[in-house]
């Protein structure tokens, strides 16, 4: 670790927390599980394969267009566990309150948990709650767990990339992060720019069935694309290569990135899925996604080489290469 506390940029999705999953936790733990690095766990259990993620919700503000921390919190978990290639099953869920938050509001998330859950077809068995004094928690904060079942032969990893791959990104880029930041810094546009929060389980599982070769699933939340695809670049030893004409972003979202700053490849999304499948299932693999809730706007972005190791590169509109770079700081705290 080249830093001795823990800073804002540690929750980034960038190199620094990377840096701190790689070199405090996983060394920390040691489990050889840890080591793979993959959203959820796949676990061998009597008679079946578990997949097993968590993970904790501290978005500010609480509620931005489209969705709020609730939703945010079923759908993200439920992606995580799906990204394994299994079935989401159940969820647990716990809540940091703060004293003094109205209970109209915790009543608001509830419903928009409740309803992500319905739609992903998973079920909310267990939890726990906690109060801390006013001024402490910002209102809540939300862990969720997730367990879903995987079918014989499933195994996907990001180390699974292979040269001669194809990359399918399952829609628009940047639809969560500009959300979120618009209403916290009270920004306001010519339309209206929604969080694209969205349970993927069905989605996965079309492509699994139209492509069972799929190396890989990833949601690409803090970090965006390029962290990513610098994580699965680095995992597998490849190099990846994006062409920025064919990764979809709707303008509005593209001009308020310029517009403040943000390189749009790097901005948090909550209801976008990264496939890495063989070329040859590419062609079916996207027309599943294209098929399934949420993919209409899926394309084919990339392909994966076999060096330079590690790297991940844009093609750019004007015909030049540049490095797509792993987010480096924070570029949007408080953003899932």
């Amino acid at each position: 670790m080249r830093a001795d506390r823990i800073l804002l940029a540690h929750g980034s999705g960038g190199t620094m927390m990377k840096e701190l999953i790689e070199e405090v936790f996983v060394a920390g733990f040691g489990d050889e599980v840890l080591h793979r690095m993959d959203d959820a766990a796949s676990l061998d259990f009597p008679g079946s394969r578990l997949a097993f993620s968590t993970d904790t919700y501290t978005v500010s503000p609480l509620f931005f267009p489209g969705g709020d921390i609730g939703r945010l919190a079923v759908c993200g978990t439920v992606n995580d566990v799906a990204t394994s290639g299994a079935t989401p099953l159940y969820l647990s869920v716990g809540f940091v309150l703060e004293e003094g938050m109205p209970v109209e509001d915790l009543k608001r998330i509830l419903v928009s948990m409740h309803d992500a859950a319905a739609e992903a077809g998973v079920r909310i068995v267990t939890g726990d709650t906690k109060v801390v004094e006013r001024g402490h928690g910002d209102g809540v904060y939300i862990n969720t767990a997730g367990v879903g079942v995987l079918a014989d032969g499933v195994d996907l990893s990001g180390s699974h990339c292979r040269p001669g791959d194809v990359v399918l990104l399952s829609g628009t880029l940047g639809d969560h992060g500009i959300a979120v930041v618009s209403t916290r810094e009270g920004l306001s546009f010519s339309t209206d720019i929604r969080t694209d929060a969205a349970p993927l389980n069905h989605l996965v599982a079309a492509v699994l069935a139209a492509a069972p070769g799929v190396r890989c699933f990833r949601d690409p939340t803090r970090g965006g694309l390029a962290s990513t695809l610098n994580e699965l670049a680095d995992a597998s030893r490849v190099s990846i290569t994006v062409r920025e004409n064919d990764v979809p972003v709707r303008e509005q979202v593209r001009g308020a990135s310029e517009m403040l700053g943000y390189d749009v490849f790097q901005v948090a999304n909550e209801g976008k899925m990264v496939a890495v499948v063989p070329a040859d299932q590419a062609a079916a693999a996207l027309a599943a996604m294209k098929s399934a809730p949420y993919g209409e706007e899926a394309a084919i972005v990339g392909e994966v080489a076999e060096a330079p190791a590690g790297k991940v590169y844009v093609k750019t509109s004007f015909g030049a290469t540049r490095i797509m770079d792993m987010l480096v700081g924070e570029q949007l705290p408080r953003i899932c």
